[in-house]
């Protein structure tokens, strides 16, 4: 029995459009990333880019558990004495939506070259207006009980 590896030329990319309303940051961020690195394939490799591009609308509508969306902190910081942002879960969701998402999927990928080639299949819109319909996104059920 001969073993097959994943290249490029019989990598399939698929294209998954996910509805973020109502849904949960951590287990969406995690079936997130585990698309993007191809995980739900029978033909995954670690050290190849074999996951499928995902097309992520309404990520003002995230929600989280607990009181963390007031206690949820980001930091941002200019590398210039005192200079330390820091921004709680709800006022960062009211100016940037994307962000939330795009950083908890990003701390969920390989480091490196990797991880940022398949962080750039992500797209995230903070409404339902969204430019990949060309691509034909097949719409993902992620709704959970």
């Amino acid at each position: 029995m001969k073993t097959e590896f994943p290249n490029i030329a019989n990598s399939d990319k698929n294209w998954w459009l996910i509805d973020a309303s109502g849904q949960t940051l951590g287990r969406l961020a995690t079936r997130i990333a585990m698309i993007l690195r191809g995980k739900h394939k029978p033909s995954f490799c670690p050290n190849f880019d074999n996951g499928d591009y995902v097309v992520l609308i309404n990520a003002s509508k995230i929600v989280v558990t607990g009181n963390k969306e007031n206690d949820k902190m980001y930091y941002r910081h200019s590398q210039y004495p005192g200079n330390l942002k820091s921004f709680n879960f709800k006022k960062l969701r009211a100016q940037k939506p994307e962000f939330i998402i795009f950083h908890a999927v990003k701390g969920m990928l390989p480091k490196g070259s990797l991880g940022r080639t398949m962080l750039r299949k992500l797209k995230i819109y903070k409404d339902d207006n969204y430019k990949e319909k060309a691509q034909k996104p097949v719409l993902l059920n992620l709704k959970t009980k």
